[in-house]
């Protein structure tokens, strides 16, 4: 029931941006209303609660009221926009082709999610997938403990007494329905479907803006989505693979587990079986297989499902990006208002992105000024000075938004080192510059140079502000974590997959259009000639995206899913354990039985049991997360060995020093420490055993 007033929720937020954007934009047709109104909904959604929250704490007061105030929003917006709207209603035969690319895509995210968001196993465990095994671990912890503590400005609950400096919207907008009274499953899955949804609709009308064709929208998203490099080669090369995989301590211990052999060695008798490597290896896939520098992963499979921030980051991305394009291009200069208010609503969603459309719109600014290099009249016959002042007004209302958000939270973190340095080559340690772009990124990196020299002056102007953010990744980490340069580099990804889809469509156009005579009398083309333009276009896009493909296949039955088994279908249970049945039963009881504010020492695992499914301090969580955050954890992390190891010599004084209420031991606990397990048992009293765990209330 509880789960169905979560939906309730979230529907209202959507109806209140739908109404804002028909308001804002009656001239848009239903779709990009729709779209518009989803993103100005998840604005709402990811703010709301968010400010009320520094008033009154992260109380379910707050959501309510939030609520209502989303509601009176969009109730104003229908009594301001009665007869403004010109659209007609929605056409079934002019949406097809959006209807044909973006449902298939929504229901693979949406399917992916579903096994990949802790799903529960029949032991009483909970799984998940492979790319939801580390950084929704996190998350998760985020969640509840926003949640549970209703502290704000929120805190670490990894690192007890640490503010939150991590864009934490993507998390607290989950926050408000675990606290409505959702499942965490439940709360985690539905505003990330909503984000995603968002998403996919604004990639294609993104596209379909752009360039003004729909054969180019559906190309274009489907490679940003699915496309990939020629990692599939790997699979198909066998010989090729395992020479490189020989060298792999790692991945001869993995044969060994799986096979029983080594990766020189044979599968009864015969050689490895590429398939079944692609399908239950970790992270063997033609999009993340570090073995061979395939560094240019899947947007959907290692970006937007486990990634929260950059889901609702472009969420938010594409929407301003589209703005940002018709305000500049097209002349509808008071889009620029409305972007203002969107990129301010950023840096606490997903930094990245806030900086991404940043660069794009200070390159476009500075273009602009040097020259008149857009249209000298608006769509309304205003003059340059007066687009050129909107545009000013835009980065005063970003700025203005966003500073409050970059100063006390994201620069407060980045300040303690790691977060900005010279590296050149971004991620590439095994291959020379070019061939890396080009065994990554394939047909789309090879095509992206005459792509842009066959396209309009406008749409190089526009492109070349996403050659700044690659310029700029090439030579400079803007994160502890050189890797994450690449929710940077999607953009300038996402453009370029624009670009090179608009030239496929001209070339095959230019292709297969009619030949006319000397008498103007169009003459058929021979079928020959027809049938190479059919397959080697048919091979460019198969090549263009069999890596993304595969790599989706892979991430499916990397969680509990449904498949064929003998005849019929079936769930198998092939998912990562993220929590044992013995973890899980503990932390049920624990939300019942212990103060929310207390402090339990645990091992610094990442998929932590009690941060994750509690919402309860720990004295410090994994090394993984803490350093890749620029935070200090370091005297804590030792500590919490000392603690478990040599108790009798410095627990009091620790325990005393971080507030310490309880001590688990469970099997993560004894096979990280030496655990001095009799010290515990004289001292304290257990107050919940489940198997192999136990939980310790500090006298």
């Amino acid at each position: 029931m509880l789960n169905v007033l979560s939906l309730l929720y979230i529907l209202a937020f959507a109806c209140s941006g739908f109404a804002l954007a028909r308001l804002l934009l009656p001239r848009d047709r239903f779709v990009k209303q729709l779209m518009f109104g989803l993103a100005a909904g998840l604005v709402m959604l990811l703010w709301l609660p968010v400010l009320l929250a520094f008033i009154m704490g992260f109380t379910l007061a707050a959501q309510l009221i939030a609520l209502g105030i989303a509601l009176g929003v969009g109730v104003l917006c229908l009594i301001l926009g009665r007869g403004r709207a010109k659209t007609g209603e929605f056409s079934l035969k002019r949406e097809k082709a959006l209807l044909i690319t973006c449902v298939p895509l929504i229901i693979v995210g949406a399917v992916l999610m579903s096994n990949h968001y802790i799903t529960n196993a029949s032991n009483g465990s909970l799984h998940v997938g492979q790319c939801t095994y580390g950084d929704l671990c996190m998350h998760l912890g985020f969640i509840t403990s926003i949640s549970v503590q209703k502290t704000f400005p929120p805190m670490y609950s990894i690192l007890p007494d640490t503010r939150l400096g991590y864009p934490f919207l993507c998390d607290s907008i989950s926050s408000t329905f675990y606290s409505i009274g959702s499942t965490l499953r439940w709360a985690t899955l539905l505003p990330s479907l909503y984000a995603y949804i968002t998403v996919v609709l604004g990639v294609y009308l993104f596209f379909e803006d752009w360039f003004r064709r729909d054969s180019v929208a559906v190309l274009a998203t489907v490679l940003f989505f699915i496309g990939g490099g020629f990692g599939f080669w790997y699979f198909f090369d066998s010989s090729k693979t395992m020479a490189g995989l020989t060298s792999s301590e790692a991945w001869n211990e993995w044969l060994n587990e799986v096979y029983g052999v080594t990766a020189a060695g044979s599968i009864n008798g015969g050689p490895v079986d590429m398939g079944r490597m692609l399908m239950e290896g970790w992270y063997k896939t033609p999009t993340n297989f570090v073995d061979h520098g395939l560094r240019w992963v899947n947007s959907i499979a290692d970006m937007l499902l486990p990634q929260r921030a950059t889901l609702f980051g472009w969420a938010l991305l594409f929407p301003a990006l589209q703005l940002l394009r018709r305000a500049v291009f097209d002349g509808e200069k008071k889009l620029f208002l409305s972007l203002g208010v969107l990129a301010g609503a950023m840096p606490l969603v997903h930094t990245h992105s806030f900086f991404a459309l940043g660069l794009i719109s200070a390159f476009l600014f500075a273009a602009e000024l040097i020259a008149p290099l857009f249209r000298k009249k608006d769509a309304k016959g205003g003059d340059r000075n007066g687009r050129l002042l909107y545009f000013f007004l835009f980065g005063v209302i970003a700025v203005a938004l966003a500073a409050p958000q970059l100063f006390g939270f994201t620069f407060r973190q980045s300040s303690a080192g790691g977060f900005l340095k010279f590296h050149f080559n971004w991620c590439n340690e095994s291959d020379s510059w070019l061939w890396f772009y080009v065994k990554n990124l394939g047909f789309i990196f090879i095509l992206m140079l005459p792509a842009f020299l066959a396209a309009k002056r406008e749409t190089k102007l526009f492109y070349s502000g996403s050659l700044v953010i690659w310029a700029l990744c090439e030579f400079v980490v803007f994160q502890p974590n050189t890797y994450d340069n690449n929710k940077l580099l999607f953009v300038w990804f996402a453009m370029t997959c624009g670009i090179v889809a608009e030239l496929i469509v001209k070339l095959w156009d230019r292709l297969t259009r009619p030949v006319y005579n000397e008498k103007g009398v169009a003459q058929k083309r021979p079928l020959g000639v027809k049938l190479a333009c059919f397959v080697g276009f048919a091979a460019l896009i198969v090549s263009m995206t069999l890596s993304g493909v595969m790599t989706l296949a892979r991430e499916y039955v990397s969680g509990d899913h449904i498949a064929v088994r003998d005849g019929s279908l079936q769930k198998v249970e092939n998912g990562y354990e993220v929590v044992s049945s013995d973890l899980v039963e503990l932390t049920d009881w624990m939300r019942g039985n212990i103060p929310e504010d207390a402090t339990i020492l645990t091992a610094t695992n990442h998929n932590n049991a009690v941060a994750m499914l509690t919402g309860r301090n720990i004295v410090c969580g994994s090394p993984t997360f803490l350093y890749f955050h620029g935070v200090d954890y370091s005297e804590r992390h030792s500590r919490v060995k000392q603690m478990y190891q040599d108790p009798a010599s410095c627990f009091d004084g620790y325990a005393a020093e971080y507030g310490v209420d309880y001590v688990l031991i469970s099997p993560w606990e004894t096979s990280s420490y030496a655990v001095d397990r009799s010290w515990f048992e004289a001292r304290f009293t257990p107050v919940f055993e489940s198997g192999g765990a136990i939980l310790y209330k500090v006298n």
